[in-house]
């Protein structure tokens, strides 16, 4: 019983608080991924399904204890390339998603295996922030579809206006202030589950001077969401060869994506926890998610940055948490979706706003001044692309910046001195390490004409690096032998002389015996 407890909550965790945070976690997850059913081209339930799941399977089996899994929107936009091959033809194009699903399932499983989730940990504090913020807006973008609605006998929706805008954006903010008040006041129930409670409340109590009032009903639509989905393998007998030419690219993009806003989202509650999650552990999870929601015709997903900040500043921190807010899922799903259709968007969208406020690190605006610049410039384009395009992108992009600017700072570090010894011998001492983008400057510090006859150059403070040093060792070796003067080097370590061994005949000069093993 004890080991049971200690599975389910955190070190501080406390029954209730997980439970009721749970449910407000479920009830916040059926707009979205129903929204991102739509999104992929898919009937929602495949979407509700797919939240369940993956809700269910990482609680259990994942990193992250107290994060959310469930239909992400950056999953979802692939997705509805994949079936966009096949206009008009959606069982074919629902066959090419769940293999892709499963694909995707197994290679995050053997992220997993691999190891590959500590990658995250390298990740530069810039990219980080840019990542968080452009999520934010992604999330608050997300919510002004809510203030649309399908007039009748037209197939285009319209934005909301005169006094249906107004009570829409009342209650959006009573919402709000209710979620950043109440845990002031008292913590015995999650600000968010009092606020729908509240919002729902005035909806149906009180008279609202309103034509459309949207509720989640609005979002699912009007047909029965509670259909079976049973256990069976993706129909292979649709596929070929040429499918998986289709498949394996969109798997990999999916993949990434999902690991990485995955592994996303642990980092940034690890940081507002002050705990630490198990990232090769939350990728295996992640894997296994997909593959099950593959073999019932779900739409899978990965880590929802917003409904896990929901859960955390709810109280959860617990695997209960997440298993509750699956378990809840599934029963409004099943038994009291009529109940849950009538929970006004307003509700929803005030609490998701309070996640925006929330995710959104306002103290970007304070690095203005007083961080790098070029730290800035990381922290607004990961901010930018992550909007435009998706996370997998905007990552990619802020690794590649910061691995530049980290190379281009290093550079200027290297620094050559030359001294001249009363045997007539000229050394020099390199300190800082000698890659790339520092050879140019390496290059430039050698007086080759007007040195003596024995050159050493000494690398007891510095480290080479890569072959574009060995290029520049090799540029200046030729140099001195072409005024028929003798070089020498010191200090080379032992990965370094393997290097020089590797090189051949690049340089053809003598590294000095005796300093060889000595270590830079």
């Amino acid at each position: 019983m004890l080991a049971l407890k200690k599975f389910l909550l955190s070190e501080n965790g406390a029954f209730r608080a997980d439970f009721l945070s749970g449910l407000t976690v479920a009830l916040a997850l059926i707009p979205e991924a129903v929204a991102f059913a739509l999104v992929a081209g898919l009937d929602p339930t495949v979407g509700m399904y797919g939240a369940f799941i993956m809700c269910l399977v990482c609680a259990l089996f994942g990193g992250r204890p107290g994060m959310i899994s469930g239909a992400t929107g950056s999953m979802a936009v692939v997705m509805i390339a994949i079936m966009q091959q096949f206009p008009g033809q959606a069982e074919l194009g629902m066959a090419h998603l769940f293999a892709t699903l499963l694909l995707v399932g197994i290679l995050q499983v053997l992220f997993g295996v691999l190891k590959f989730g500590k990658f995250i940990r390298m990740m530069p504090k810039s990219v980080m922030v840019g990542f968080v913020n452009g999520l934010a807006i992604v999330i608050f973008m997300a919510q002004l579809q809510q203030f649309q609605y399908l007039p009748s006998g037209s197939s285009t929706k319209v934005w909301l206006h005169g006094m249906d805008l107004w009570v829409m954006l009342a209650l959006v903010f009573v919402a709000m202030l209710i979620t950043h008040f109440l845990p002031r006041l008292t913590k015995a129930i999650p600000a968010a589950l009092a606020a729908i409670i509240a919002v729902t409340g005035i909806v149906y109590l009180c008279p609202l001077p309103v034509q459309h009032l949207l509720t989640v009903g609005d979002m699912i639509g009007s047909g029965s969401h509670a259909v079976a989905h049973h256990f069976a393998l993706p129909n292979f007998s649709l596929l070929n060869l040429d499918s998986l030419s289709i498949i394996f690219p969109y798997a990999i993009i999916l993949a990434v994506i999902g690991l990485s806003e995955s592994l996303m989202t642990l980092s940034l509650i690890d940081d507002r926890t002050k705990t630490h999650g198990a990232p090769n552990r939350e990728c295996i999870a992640q894997g296994m998610g997909n593959i099950i929601s593959s073999c019932f015709k779900s739409m899978g997903g990965c880590a929802m940055i917003g409904q896990s900040m929901i859960n955390i500043t709810s109280g959860g921190r617990g695997r209960l948490s997440g298993i509750t807010a699956a378990l809840f899922l599934i029963a409004f799903i099943s038994l009291f979706m009529p109940f849950i259709r009538l929970i006004p968007l307003a509700a929803l969208v005030g609490v998701m706003f309070m996640v925006v406020l929330e995710t959104f690190e306002w103290a970007t605006f304070n690095y203005i001044g007083k961080v790098p610049k070029h730290d800035v410039l990381i922290i607004l384009v990961v901010t930018v692309v992550t909007v435009l395009t998706d996370l997998a992108i905007a990552m990619l992009v802020g690794v590649v910046l910061a691995s530049l600017v980290f190379a281009w700072q290093s550079a200027k570090n290297i620094r050559i001195t030359r001294t001249l010894t009363k045997d007539g011998t000229c050394t020099y001492q390199v300190h800082g390490p000698l890659f790339f983008s520092a050879t140019k400057s390496f290059k430039a510090a050698f007086d080759i004409e007007n040195d003596p006859y024995d050159v050493l150059i000494d690398f007891k403070h510095s480290r080479v690096c890569d072959h574009s040093a060995l290029d520049a060792m090799d540029f200046i070796a030729k140099a001195y032998h072409k005024q028929g003067k003798s070089l020498h080097f010191s200090h080379i370590s032992d990965d370094c002389h393997k290097r020089l061994g590797k090189a051949g005949a690049l340089l053809d000069v003598k590294v000095l015996p005796k300093l060889r093993k000595k270590v830079a």
